[in-house]
């Protein structure tokens, strides 16, 4: 489609973004949660909605939403009630979900974005509480679904958003910026591959300076960020095409196919009354008190704004490396904690930024699985601080420490690497290979100052690179200088 039609329209874009909680057990029932569990094992009679069984709510649910909406700039409601949405699925053995549908428990919030260097407000709508049904799997078997129900009570929360997204680029900060949040808050794990983030998103498309909005439908199936940002794009692009064409969008629930890079229709969409809310008899309202607020508030870590800025102001450090540190709150936990052992910031990020994150690219690994401790990095930083080693020898070691549970000391004695300051060594090197090159120190001598690399280099070679070339430099530049 040419960008001249595409300019003629407006996207509107919303996102439900369900994040399941880190707690040990259920939303309702004492069951565990650890995802990887056989298939059926991690259920019990009120997970299943047996009669006679009484769902009792778990606290750390509540706690975790409280945080969220606190995180996000919600305001909390001091009461709120489940309810019970009621559909038939398969995955779904109650018959109903225990969700929060008309007093959501934080409301009325928001996140900032950037995107293109342009910030941003995305409004929240609600972030509510409900928990997860099983799990259908389709692919096992070439003639049955089979159902795997130990996710079904996994205690969720649901974040609305605001229609105020307008491309699939917003869309993807968006959602990183959750996930951020959500990793910082320690609440969720925010891997979408495993679904513990899952997000729909809610997309249609209007003419540009028109306010009133077009015919929405859904996506889901969205199982990466990245997928996420190409199934936005797909059905923005499908619909213009459809309103030029002069079709009309349907309202509809599609599902996006990573291979064929496209959507399908699952369903037509529902709407509330399909789902026949009533309040959950068997569960009292949540009341938030003064005192159980301000506990929560006080559990709050550092976000990830704040923190960067103070990295910025506290260590001089650019907006990018600070951006870039703080994006994951345990890296920025590990440069701090390299910090309480290494006095330099600078000294520090660079050796994170840079062969850190390569090895945990390489590796596909988060820092929590890097196999250098803080202490040992720190110790690595301060021996090239202390000029013990030069930069080569720095990148050697590192590489070293990633195999062998060794102090950087340990090991740059072991390859040799120690770089020499002492001068009572040095100064013989220096006088041996001045006085056997008489030329390059006239030269040097009548305004050729770059020979001095080439005693430097004679230096280094007959100390086998031993010398510290900086104080080799001084040394040199001294004595030829003198007539």
């Amino acid at each position: 489609m040419s960008s001249s039609v595409n300019d003629n329209y407006e996207a509107v874009i919303g996102l439900e973004v369900h994040a399941q909680l880190l707690t040990e057990s259920k939303a309702f029932a004492p069951v565990s949660t650890e995802f990887g569990g056989s298939p059926n094992t991690q259920v019990s009679p009120l997970c299943l909605g047996h009669p006679g069984t009484l769902p009792v709510l778990n606290e750390n649910l509540v706690r975790y939403i409280i945080k969220m909406g606190l995180a996000t700039n919600c305001d909390i409601a001091r009461k709120s009630i489940f309810a019970r949405k009621n559909y038939f699925y398969p995955d779904l053995p109650k018959g109903y979900q225990i969700s929060q549908y008309d007093t959501p428990i934080c409301h009325d919030g928001h996140i900032d974005i950037t995107t293109d260097g342009v910030d941003k407000k995305i409004g929240i709508t609600r972030i509510h509480m409900e928990e997860d049904a099983g799990k259908s799997i389709h692919d096992q078997d070439p003639f049955n679904t089979l159902i795997d129900l130990n996710r079904a009570g996994v205690p969720l929360i649901e974040i609305v958003s605001e229609p105020d997204i307008r491309s699939a680029k917003e869309a993807y900060e968006y959602l990183k910026r959750i996930k951020q949040i959500v990793q910082y808050l320690e609440i969720c794990d925010g891997n979408m591959e495993e679904g513990s983030l899952r997000c729909d998103a809610n997309v249609s498309v209007r003419p540009k300076g028109r306010e009133e909005f077009g015919t929405r439908t859904e996506l889901k199936n969205m199982n990466s960020f990245r997928n996420v940002e190409r199934a936005i794009d797909f059905e923005i692009e499908r619909q213009i095409e459809l309103i030029e064409s002069g079709g009309k969008v349907v309202q509809q629930t599609l599902l996006w196919d990573a291979n064929k890079m496209e959507t399908r229709m699952m369903r037509s969409k529902e709407e509330a009354h399909d789902y026949r809310y009533f309040p959950e008899p068997d569960i009292p309202p949540v009341v938030v008190t003064d005192e159980m607020l301000e506990d929560i508030k006080e559990e709050l870590p550092e976000m990830p704004d704040v923190r960067k800025q103070r990295f910025i102001d506290e260590f001089d450090m650019s907006d990018d490396d600070a951006q870039t540190l703080t994006e994951d709150r345990y890296l920025a936990d590990f440069y701090e904690e390299v910090l309480l052992h290494a006095g330099n910031p600078k000294a520090v990020s660079n050796l994170i930024l840079t062969e850190v994150l390569r090895t945990l690219n390489d590796r596909s690994i988060g820092i929590k699985e890097f196999p250098i401790s803080e202490e040992r990095l720190a110790g690595l930083v301060q021996l090239r601080e202390d000029d013990k080693i030069n930069s080569s020898a720095m990148t050697e070691i590192y590489n070293a420490m990633l195999e062998e549970e060794k102090t950087a000391e340990e090991l740059a004695k072991e390859m040799n690497l120690v770089q020499v300051s002492d001068t009572d060594f040095l100064e013989p090197i220096v006088d041996e290979v001045i006085e056997q090159h008489p030329d390059e120190v006239e030269r040097y001598r009548n305004g050729k100052k770059g020979l001095i690399g080439f005693f430097i280099g004679q230096v280094m070679q007959r100390s086998q690179g031993k010398a510290n070339p900086e104080m080799v430099r001084e040394m040199i530049s001294d004595r030829l200088e003198q007539e």
